[in-house]
Parts: C-alpha cells; structure tokens; sequence
C-alpha cells in the first residue's frame, strides 16, 4: 500500500498580470454609485405595492437622496484638513459616553422593573455582558476625547 501522494510534481503557475483601471473613482463617488444601484430597484419594487401618495413621496425622497449623493461626491476628501475633523471626532466621542451611558440606564430600568428579586450583585453577574459591552463604548468615547485633547493646535497667524 503506498499512502504517500503521486502528485509532488510543482505545477507550473503563471503570473497573471491584472489590469489596472483605466479611471479611478473618488470612494465618495463609488459610495453615490453603490448605494443608488441598490437604493433604485428598491424603491422601483415597493412603488408598486404601495398606496399611491406614498408611492409619490416615496420616490421624491428617492429623487432628493440622488440630489445630496451627487452633491457629496462632488467633495474632494484630499482637501479636508485635520483640524476641520476635530469637531466630528468629539461629536463621535460624545456621542459613544452618551450611548454607553443611556444603554446602562435602560439595562438597570429593565433589570429593576422585570426583575426586582435580584440584587446588584446578581444583576451584573447575571448581565455581565451587557455591562462590559455599553461601558466598553463609554471608555471607547472617553479615549476619543482624550486623543483630540492631546492633540496638537494648529499656531495662529498674528
């Protein structure tokens, strides 16, 4: 019985050169190009089952997405600066301590409301999970702000 494999012989591979493409779109456009490929048929398939006066709103607010879409992928990302991001980045950060912190409120009024026979310590024993995740989003906003904190400002011009 011979177990060993007949096949040790190298296969011959060639090297296959890809093309490249020819123009390269901004991701602000291919963001525009993708969403409206999905975004079309949808509205297209529901325009039908959907009474008339919604059907109409509906696709005018399809009509407006393309509006914005366009407009957005007119923006070049190139031209953004790092201190034009700063007030994005702490409304980010705020909003992760807000979400941490009303998600642990809403898990403490669930726990206290459905289930009042347990005590705090069982609470978190027995939701640990929950815990670890929404103060793990509150750290991770807290982590944010400290960064643009430290962050460097940009010298005035007298």
């Amino acid at each position: 019985m011979d177990f060993e494999s007949k096949t040790n012989a190298p296969i011959p591979t060639d090297n296959i050169e890809f093309a490249q493409p020819t123009t390269t779109r901004k991701p602000l456009q291919l963001l525009r190009d993708t969403e409206a490929l999905l975004r079309r048929p949808t509205v297209a398939t529901l325009s039908l089952i959907l009474p008339p006066k919604l059907s109409n709103k509906f696709q005018l607010t399809s009509f407006l997405a393309d509006d914005s879409f366009n407009e957005l992928a007119e923006i070049d990302l190139d031209t953004i600066s790092d201190f034009e991001l700063r007030p994005a980045r702490i409304s980010v950060g705020l909003s992760f301590i807000g979400f941490g912190a009303l998600m642990i409120l809403v898990l403490l009024l669930y726990l206290n409301t459905l289930h009042p026979e347990l005590r705090a310590g069982e609470q978190i024993r027995q939701y640990w999970y929950q815990y670890i995740w929404f103060v793990s989003f509150g750290v991770a906003g807290m982590f944010m702000l400290g960064r643009e904190a430290m962050r460097p400002m940009p010298k005035r011009r007298k």
